[in-house]
């Protein structure tokens, strides 16, 4: 956790109100830093539904295994993150400390081993002092408000300069459902099926298995089209829950008509956070949106975009503020994507650099100059092909990246 916060952050965090069915409380158990909150603790009312998207990674930590298997029964009563300690390649030891700490949280709120989710975040190949945790669990369940949604977003950041919060209204069948949600996340990203952490509730009343694909289609226009380093975590996932405290009338199908604001809505709210993530990208300065049209594909679009987002050469530029395209059109002709080079077309800040393959004539690189001065920086590519587009966010690559990463497990 930085002392310097991201010059892109935003003004304060929102305004999250109460949600039904939801208490949270945090707590300083001195797993890495003495003095910090570094353990969230969520109870939910009874009958919420879970869903949940998680890392792919083959090296991922036995949180996510857990979680997955967990996430099987439908439903959750509680969620326990910590910050400091990923409990990720720690073998056996880290299995056992998964099942210890959902042993805690069953004996404290006499709820099923299935409806306990753990998740932790923070230095990967040490294993977990869970004792610190379930010793104090009897200590958190009394302190468990509603309107500790600040406090719960800032105890499971690690270099985040600023805690993630979103909040959204929706109506179903006339009835008003709220969403709130929050995240972590400044390194190490470039999710693959999920975010980081990230945890986003509900009052719908709504099954497991429609929160589900909705989640999995939420996630593809929003954490997974961001990127900070092109590293995927270990320890990446986001989940929602639903308690169904609204009284609504039943919605079973996602394509029901019925979901059609709430859709947005939460969509919308996963979009926040992800921008969010990356506006508190490890040293980063600017916001960089990438947009690629006239591709084959929507998969090869977005490979594209990413192949541009992703690109040390293209992210340093940017930080320097130097319009140098030319390292654009290196990044398209590197994706593996089929790209028409004597088609190609660039704009940066809405001003055409290149078309149809070359330099527009008499291209003035003054207002592209200016535009890159600020901090929110957009680049629009045509790759000539087809007609599927893409678009994707990432930071831009400062030497704040390097101390953050050089320095951070001294």
């Amino acid at each position: 956790m930085s002392d310097a916060v991201s010059p892109l952050a935003p003004a304060q965090f929102p305004s999250l109100p109460p949600l039904a069915g939801i208490r949270l409380a945090s707590h300083a158990c001195g797993i890495r830093y003495q003095g910090r909150t570094d353990l969230l603790v969520v109870e939910m009312a009874p009958g919420t539904s879970v869903a949940g998207v998680y890392t792919r990674s083959l090296t991922r930590s036995a949180p996510v295994d857990w979680c997955r298997q967990a996430q099987a029964g439908g439903s959750a009563r509680v969620l326990i993150v910590n910050s400091g300690n990923a409990n990720a390649f720690t073998g056996k030891a880290g299995i056992a400390s998964v099942e210890r700490t959902v042993a805690g949280a069953v004996k404290t709120f006499g709820c099923a081993a299935h409806e306990v989710f753990v998740a932790s975040t923070g230095t990967i190949g040490v294993t977990l002092p869970d004792d610190k945790i379930t010793a104090v669990l009897d200590q958190v369940k009394p302190k468990l408000a509603g309107d500790c949604w600040a406090e719960a977003a800032r105890a499971i950041m690690t270099t985040d300069t600023f805690p993630k919060g979103a909040t959204r209204t929706a109506r179903i069948d006339g009835i008003t459902v709220t969403i709130n949600g929050f995240a972590k996340g400044a390194g190490m990203i470039a999710p693959d099926m999920a975010t980081m952490l990230s945890y986003v509730f509900t009052d719908a009343a709504l099954p497991a298995d429609l929160l589900q694909t909705l989640l999995s289609k939420g996630v593809e226009g929003s954490f997974n089209a961001i990127t900070v380093d092109s590293d995927t975590s270990t320890s990446d996932t986001l989940m929602l829950f639903a308690t169904g405290q609204a009284k609504h009338a039943p919605v079973a199908d996602p394509a029901d008509s019925r979901l059609k604001d709430f859709r947005a809505k939460l969509f919308d709210l996963l979009k926040d956070l992800a921008h969010q993530v990356v506006k508190d990208g490890e040293g980063a300065t600017k916001f960089v949106e990438v947009t690629v049209t006239g591709a084959a594909s929507t998969r090869a679009a977005k490979r594209i975009a990413l192949s541009i987002a992703n690109s040390p050469l293209v992210k340093t530029a940017i930080a320097g503020e130097d319009a140098n395209w030319g390292r654009v059109v290196m990044a398209v002709g590197k994706s593996g994507e089929k790209a028409d080079r004597d088609k190609l077309s660039i704009r940066i800040g809405g001003v055409q650099v290149a078309r149809d393959g070359e330099v527009v004539p008499g291209y003035d690189e003054a207002p592209v100059t200016a535009h890159m001065k600020g901090s929110h920086i957009v680049i629009e590519t045509d790759v000539g092909v087809g007609r599927s587009k893409a678009t994707v966010w990432t930071c831009d690559l400062t030497h704040a990246y390097i101390d953050i990463n050089g320095s951070y497990r001294t």
